[in-house]
């Protein structure tokens, strides 16, 4: 099985897609070196950040491979996850073959299973997928809550190395990392503005939706946090607060495709039924974007310096 450090910033990459609706291949290979050459741990492609519920299989496996094939030296976690166990070994398998370095697994959605038919659920794919996977925990999309006693007995797998956390409950996020600790297992926040506290706790990082735009900024925020660093991870954890609360003032990924395409790094083409950004918070996104802007070292300083 590949050995992956899940320490660090992992964007949850957007998929860009052209005015016709086409995955925009060249675009996402793009996306994926500067996000390497940024200094991310990893790369998330066809999670829900990329659209994944839009994209045909098909679809989503050329994302991975794309993505795969971009970068040189960082891990390509790749989501395959489904509400059907079938699919998401199926899904699962093929990642794998098309060279992805580990999974993410979203809970089932709509089903809403008991705890015992979650945890049947990620051990199939981790008995059927010899990858590291992280159980990927977002009630607020899925309907359903995976326990932290759940989580704790999933983590005794060998293949399940790590959680997604993104329940927006920070008690419940400690009470995972505390039942895990005595295992090799990765605690990662899964909502940006919860970064510092998860980290604080012991958490070792973060899948990013921010990160996509602000990938430097970020990983030195969580570099900080992890290193124990504390007064410059909350330093950088309120420069880009304001950034945080506005990547989703809208349903994600509608104001981060609308950030990307302000910073020039791909189209802001979503696949309906999402639809572009509304006025009103596209001009406060446009605003905290030139404030970050503008509060970055000037590269000929720090260079002289």
């Amino acid at each position: 099985m590949t050995e992956i450090d899940f320490t660090g910033v992992f964007p949850a990459m957007t998929t860009p897609f052209a005015s016709d609706g086409r995955i925009d291949h060249e675009t996402l290979a793009d996306d994926a070196q500067r996000l390497e050459d940024a200094g991310v741990a990893g790369l998330v492609p066809a999670g829900s950040t990329g659209e994944s519920a839009t994209l045909t299989h098909d679809e989503h496996i050329e994302v991975v491979e794309t993505v795969v094939e971009a970068v040189d030296d960082v891990p390509v976690i790749a989501g395959s996850g489904s509400n059907s166990t079938h699919e998401a070994v199926d899904l699962s398998r093929r990642a794998a073959g098309a060279g992805a370095d580990a999974l993410l697994l979203i809970s089932p959605y709509y089903n809403k299973p008991e705890q015992a038919g979650l945890s049947e659920h990620f051990r199939a794919v981790a008995d059927a997928v010899d990858l590291p996977q992280i159980v990927y925990n977002v009630p607020s999309r899925t309907g359903q809550n995976v326990e932290p006693e759940t989580v704790a007995e999933l983590a005794t797998h060998e293949n399940v190395r790590a959680y997604k956390a993104a329940s927006g409950d920070i008690a419940q996020i400690s009470e995972v990392i505390e039942h895990t600790r005595d295992e090799d297992f990765a605690v990662l926040s899964g909502d940006d503005a919860l970064t510092l506290p998860v980290c604080s706790l012991g958490g070792r990082g973060v899948i990013s939706v921010a990160g996509n735009v602000e990938p430097e900024r970020t990983v030195e925020l969580v570099d900080a946090a992890v290193e124990g660093d504390l007064d410059r991870a909350r330093e950088l954890h309120f420069e880009l607060s304001p950034l945080f609360r506005q990547l989703f003032v809208e349903t994600n990924p509608i104001p981060v495709k609308a950030a990307m395409a302000i910073r020039g790094h791909g189209p802001e083409t979503l696949r309906s039924p999402l639809t572009e950004l509304s006025a009103e918070p596209r001009a406060e996104l446009e605003r905290i974007l030139a404030d970050l802007e503008a509060s970055e070292p000037d590269a000929e300083t720090t260079e002289a310096a």
